[in-house]
């Protein structure tokens, strides 16, 4: 066989190929484990930052240890034992038949389908006091499905912090929901009004800070009406009725039961 053959050519190719394969496998296989543990602390510190708990100089795990995580049962609108917490994957179980549940369209605000009928929420305590209820929230912005956290203080309606973790929106524009500025106007804004009704609203454009809504509404995001909207409607519906709204009227009527 000629050194330059066409069969030598593509034997070498596919050992090639092969030996890649096997590498990029095992690479896989042993990095796994590391990257899971990366993705769980990635997870951790994103629900310190909404709650405004993140501190570079310390580990994630020291400042962790201050939050509970509990799994919440919407349909009872209460904690349930049913799913382990540190393996519970909200996202998986929205995808079960079993744990999940049609969203009627009517009801639909945040444009996901469905949902899980489980929730893992996370529960900032001091001295057996809860400080702050850190609730996961999800919903179509303009390019992609938008996941973050909203970050209530003890009063259940006062927001302490509100970030996304992972999302898909067109950088200087939609993306503008990272930047620092955006996400800080949030503390201090109410969610519910003294009806019970949900208020929380993201302008078009700028809040009147000497209005007497301007407590309920938030700064839009400039040129990107749409990723805008799509953040004001999953507020609406996780904060709604088919949303966290019974489970956290439940808990501010009752308070925790261990």
């Amino acid at each position: 066989m000629s050194r330059d053959s066409t069969g030598k050519i593509l034997s070498v190719a596919f050992l090639l190929c092969l030996v890649c394969s096997i590498l990029v496998s095992t690479a896989a296989v042993v990095l796994s484990e590391r990257q899971e543990r990366n993705k769980i602390e990635e997870k951790r510190k994103n629900i310190l930052q909404a709650a405004g708990l993140y501190q570079e100089d310390l580990s994630i795990a020291e400042q962790y240890a201050r939050i509970e995580q509990r799994i919440v049962d919407l349909q009872s609108a209460w904690f349930t034992e049913q799913f382990d917490p540190a393996t519970f994957d909200s996202r998986a179980a929205a995808r079960a038949p079993e744990t999940s549940r049609v969203i009627p369209e009517s009801l639909d605000l945040a444009d996901i389908k469905s949902r899980s009928r489980f929730k893992d929420v996370y529960l900032v305590m001091d001295d057996g006091q809860l400080q702050q209820l850190i609730l996961p929230v999800h919903g179509k912005g303009l390019w992609s499905t938008m996941y973050g956290f909203v970050s209530l203080a003890s009063d259940l309606n006062t927001v302490n912090g509100f970030a996304f973790y992972e999302h898909g929106e067109t950088p200087g524009l939609g993306g503008e929901i990272d930047n620092p500025n955006w996400k800080q106007q949030w503390r201090g804004k109410k969610i519910y009004g003294e009806a019970g009704e949900v208020r929380i609203k993201v302008l078009k454009g700028a809040v009147d800070k000497t209005s007497a809504d301007a407590v309920y509404q938030a700064d839009g995001l400039a040129g990107s009406t749409l990723t805008a909207r799509g953040v004001d409607n999953l507020l609406k519906y996780w904060m709604g009725e088919d949303g966290y709204q019974p489970f956290l009227a439940r808990l501010q009527e009752q308070g925790l039961k261990r």
